[in-house]
């Protein structure tokens, strides 16, 4: 090989060295400068960048504002940053050194005169007359400062925000943080997304029927292709649960210590219990049978007489901010007793409720009662349960065997009450319960009309005839094994989800457009009042003429609007 080779050779090597490993001489020639630690940085925000830029997709930040917490991070990454709990520990004033007192550590915090259960624990709450908007905006934007400076270290170039609310939310309240977001922070444009439809895309879903257990309120919204169809509240959520959980320790505490009511236990008490033990049990037996085959059931087993009794499983609780310091010793079926009552009301007839206190099940079904039967079909397969009330264990499994038990005895007929002509309607049902076993046991094509050729089965709950071009598609379904996720439908089925700020997270990180996008020079000028009275503006960029060699910015807008917040 010829001198000049050799030249070639080496000299491309030494590229290729070079654009992997660096040399020793060149990494103690760099000065080492302190770097941003990760914190976690998940691999695709760091590598998946599809510019030349290694932070690109930091033009975005994600917020999450929820009634007790806040969470922050970029887009791209599966979790959060940092989640800041609204508390009095983080709203203390200057000077205020009592978390330093040895004494103060040790004493139950009481809640001040007036103020109802947890809401020293309270960004703001949907009600506005009992709420001050000057104090939310000062803690707002005091927990924001703490999430740019603490938890983002970016540098002082506005970047645009993402931020996720739950839906109908007050405008009064939504202008409070948009305030801060654009004046105190410079943002120069916020999409707003509701928190629904987050956790849909969190789930990798189109349509989803969305139950978001929260502190203050549950909330079901029906989702059909990203767009919110319908939504039904309830005040069956974290707070009355807590509230539950309070009641129980304090009846314990008297039983066994002979404390006063002057010794009540505390709200930071009451979360730790409920956050470590508390749990749901699952469906009693007694309700699963069917409303008209108790005998079809299968056999409780019977315990042998010579069987040895376990003792009940026990707790102890230790109280070591109560005078004196002290423990508790609570059954463990007990401790699942709050979210018995809170959440389900089992013991209460459902004629008592108001429409707003219904029992988590019972909402969900006149929720999916209330859809159309082809979003009806989709929802209930898809039903996604989120918020922080939903990482109780057994709860999930719980409000879906309770749902399917009222899907199976009660239909989708949404007349509640038939008068003088029950007994009518429950023979039409026994019959119709009837032949569905017969069909199951004998394996026909076709439900016979009705076993009593004097009452016929109505049209509306006879089966509609197959033809047999549809049972050939359904053999080559079958042939082709399970039908694609699209498909699914008919059927109670729960979907896990990230979360809203997941959602949250892929939306920014893919670019995708949001219906509500409000501009800070247009914010600033008008206000929520400048929205348009739309509820939907296309996101499509309308191609204009403004003359020769003049053209306008690719997806300007020339109005926005609140979506679902209008």
């Amino acid at each position: 090989m010829s001198a000049s080779g050799e030249r070639k050779v080496s000299a491309s090597l030494g590229r290729s060295v070079r654009g992997t490993t660096p040399r020793l001489a060149d990494l103690a020639s760099t000065p080492e400068t302190p770097r941003t630690p990760t914190l976690g940085r998940s691999v695709s925000s760091l590598f998946g960048s599809p510019g030349g830029s290694f932070r690109t997709e930091d033009e975005y930040v994600v917020i999450e504002v929820g009634s007790r917490y806040l969470r922050g991070g970029f887009p791209g990454e599966s979790t959060p940053r940092c989640t800041l709990p609204y508390d009095p520990e983080n709203q203390r004033r200057v000077g205020d050194y009592r978390q330093w007192d040895p004494d103060y550590a040790q004493k139950r915090r009481r809640p001040k005169k007036g103020q109802e259960w947890g809401q020293e624990y309270e960004l703001y709450r949907m009600d506005l007359t009992k709420v001050d908007l000057r104090v939310v905006e000062d803690k707002f934007e005091r927990m924001m400062r703490e999430v740019y400076n603490k938890y983002f270290v970016l540098d002082t170039k506005p970047r645009r925000i993402l931020l996720a609310l739950p839906p109908k939310m007050p405008h009064p309240l939504m202008s409070t943080l948009l305030d801060v977001l654009f004046g105190s922070f410079q943002a120069p444009s916020i999409t707003l997304m509701s928190s629904p439809i987050l956790s849909t895309v969190a789930a990798g879903l189109r349509s989803a029927l969305v139950v978001d257990i929260g502190w203050a309120e549950t909330l079901v919204t029906a989702v059909y292709e990203f767009r919110e169809v319908h939504e039904q509240r309830t005040v069956r959520a974290g707070r009355l649960l807590s509230e539950e959980m309070a009641k129980v320790l304090n009846a314990a505490q008297v039983e066994q210590l002979g404390y006063v009511e002057d010794d009540d236990t505390s709200f930071e008490e009451a979360e730790e219990v409920l956050s470590r033990v508390a749990w749901c049990k699952p469906k009693p037996r007694s309700n699963r049978r069917t409303l008209y085959f108790p005998a079809r059931t299968s056999p409780i087993l019977e315990e042998f007489e010579d069987a040895v009794e376990t003792p009940e499983p026990t707790v102890t609780i230790p109280f070591p901010k109560a005078s004196p310091p002290a423990e508790v010793t609570i059954p463990f079926a007990t401790l699942a007793k709050p979210a018995e009552a809170a959440l389900f009301a089992t013991e209460t007839a459902l004629s008592e409720f108001d429409d707003h206190e219904l029992p988590l099940h019972h909402l969900i079904y006149r929720a999916l009662l209330s859809l159309p039967v082809d979003v009806r079909r989709v929802c209930m397969s898809r039903i996604v349960i989120t918020g922080g009330v939903s990482a109780m264990p057994g709860l999930k499994s719980r409000i879906l065997a309770e749902l399917e038990a009222l899907v199976q005895t009660k239909g989708w007929d949404p007349v509640r009450n038939y008068g003088t002509a029950s007994a009518r309607h429950e023979q039409i049902l026994r019959q119709k319960m009837e032949a569905l076993e017969l069909r199951k046991q004998e394996g026909e094509d076709k439900v016979p009309e009705s076993l009593d050729p004097d009452n016929p089965l109505p049209a509306a709950h006879r089966p509609q005839d197959v033809w047999h071009h549809e049972a050939g598609v359904e053999r080559e379904k079958t042939r082709a094994g399970p039908p694609p996720e699209s498909l699914v439908g008919g059927v109670v089925r729960g979907v896990e989800t990230l979360g809203p700020w997941a959602g949250a997270s892929l939306v920014a990180q893919q670019r995708i457009r949001g219906i509500v996008e409000i501009d800070r020079e247009r914010y600033l000028q008008h206000g929520l009042q400048g929205a348009s009275k739309d509820k939907e503006v296309s996101v499509v960029p309308q191609r204009q003429s403004m003359g020769p060699g003049v053209r306008g910015g690719a997806g300007d807008r020339a109005s926005w609007t609140l979506g679902v917040w209008a």
